[in-house]
């Protein structure tokens, strides 16, 4: 099963809110998701994006691909920047560890 964490749409037409879901990628864009992880509202005045931080970063450690939007989202609230620098680290640790084994 592959996992995206995409947009789901909601709101009226011409007035757009969407959700930030984790959703299995053979799913419609607005069908079954696995987890709401925030909201994004691009209309308003000043665009309102909340999402959960400690979430978004467990689903991507787990393997979970964000859309090009999400991806552009993450960017903005630093949540890429997180995970690099979280992926960066396990893998030093990992070398260490070898290091120290050997």
């Amino acid at each position: 099963m592959s996992v995206k964490i995409r947009l789901s749409r909601f709101g009226r037409r011409k007035a757009p809110y969407y959700r930030v879901v984790v959703a299995d990628s053979r799913m419609p864009r607005d069908g079954r998701f696995l987890e709401v992880l925030g909201h994004y509202q691009p209309l308003k005045a000043e665009t309102r994006l909340e999402i959960d931080e400690g979430r978004a970063l467990r689903w991507l450690g787990q393997g979970a691909l964000p859309s090009d939007t999400v991806r552009s989202l993450f960017r903005k609230k630093g949540i890429m920047k997180k995970f690099h620098e979280q992926r960066v680290q396990e893998k030093k640790e990992a070398v260490a560890q070898k290091a120290v084994q050997a």
